[in-house]
Order: C-alpha cells, then sequence, then structure tokens
C-alpha cells in the first residue's frame, strides 16, 4: 500500500470510530436497573442557579423514583407517572408516555430503547448528542463513563439550561417490588 493510501485509509477509520456511539451509551437499553444519587442543576434568567439532589432509581419497563433530599418524590409504574409533594400533602399524576413526549430526560432514563424514535444520536468525543427528528424537542447531551450515563443537559422550554448529573451510578440487586407504587397518604390532595 502506498502512502497516499495508507493515508486515506487512516482518515476512514478515523471517521468511522468517530462516528461511533460510546459502549456506556449502546449498552443503556439493556440496562436492567439504575441507582444513583443525583444533583439537578437548573440555570435561568428568572431564578438565577438551582440546585437539588436526591435518590434516582430506575427499572425496565418505564418504573423510576425520584426521591429529593428536601421530600417531594415522583414515581412511575410504567403507566403513570406521580409527583407527590409531602410539604402541601399535594399529588398529581401524569400519563407517563405523554411526559415521555415532552421531557428527554424521563425518556433517556425510562425507555431507551424508545430515543430512535425522536432522535438523532451521534457520537461527539465521550458524550453523546441527540437532535430531535421533530420541531419542539431540544438537543440533549449526555455525557457518560464506564457503563452509565453520568450527565444528562439540555435547554427547556423556558430558556432554562437543565441538567441532572448521576453521582456514582450503579446496577443494584433487584429492588422491592412495591418501591414503584405510589401509596398517597390519607390526607393528600390530588390535583387535575
Amino acid at each position: 500500500m502506498n502512502a497516499r493510501a495508507l493515508a486515506a485509509n487512516l482518515v476512514l477509520c478515523s471517521a468511522l470510530s468517530a462516528q461511533a456511539l460510546p459502549s456506556w451509551w449502546t449498552a443503556l437499553p439493556a440496562l436492567p436497573r439504575l441507582e444513583s444519587r443525583f444533583v439537578q442543576e437548573s440555570q435561568s434568567e428568572v431564578f438565577g442557579v438551582m440546585k437539588k439532589g436526591g435518590l434516582l432509581q430506575v427499572a425496565m419497563g418505564g418504573r423510576i423514583r425520584v426521591a429529593y433530599d428536601e421530600g417531594l418524590l415522583v414515581v412511575g409504574d410504567g403507566l403513570s407517572l406521580i409527583q407527590f409533594d409531602p410539604r402541601t400533602r399535594t399529588a398529581q399524576r401524569f400519563d407517563l408516555k405523554a411526559m415521555m413526549l415532552e421531557l428527554p430526560l424521563i425518556r433517556i432514563l425510562v425507555d431507551p430503547r424508545s430515543l430512535k424514535e425522536a432522535y438523532h444520536a451521534k457520537a461527539a468525543g465521550s458524550k453523546v448528542v441527540l437532535t430531535p427528528r421533530r420541531e419542539g424537542l431540544p438537543t440533549v447531551e449526555v455525557e457518560g463513563a464506564g457503563q452509565f450515563p453520568t450527565r444528562i443537559s439540555w435547554m427547556d422550554g423556558t430558556g432554562a439550561r437543565q441538567a441532572l448529573v448521576l453521582v456514582s451510578p450503579r446496577t443494584p440487586g433487584p429492588f422491592a417490588s412495591d418501591l414503584f407504587r405510589f401509596k398517597a397518604p390519607e390526607d393528600t390532595r390530588w390535583i387535575r
């Protein structure tokens, strides 16, 4: 092989490897469970910088539990997503599929297999950039390390920068069977 052919081959190999998605990304749809402490960051013109932390637990089948340190709880059983605020004793129920259409974070966490329906995924170094297939969805950047995503960031509809940072994500053993079922306290007021 002459020098010109070798150089062309190296450029082609370099371009192909630049297009390959990271292994943590390709393994995400088969991840049976995920558990991680998290920090949720929001930066907007109106509210400035806000940070909240908590524990995230996710399992195949659209099941999710997000317990914020200050008490807010979000629980999804695969069909519904319920948000409960213990300070106000209020709860609100959402259709999980509708939430996945609006919020890329929910889709990435509870049904990564469906991402290709809404996004094109492209490798950008160690990141994956998700560009929407339809108007109204934000571009999302997902970073990862090892076997897991570690940071998901996007700009929401109000222009605020949002990020979810997973701190020490892991694959735990099986979750308790009732972890993803919300049991409302008797005095809960449901918001419609």
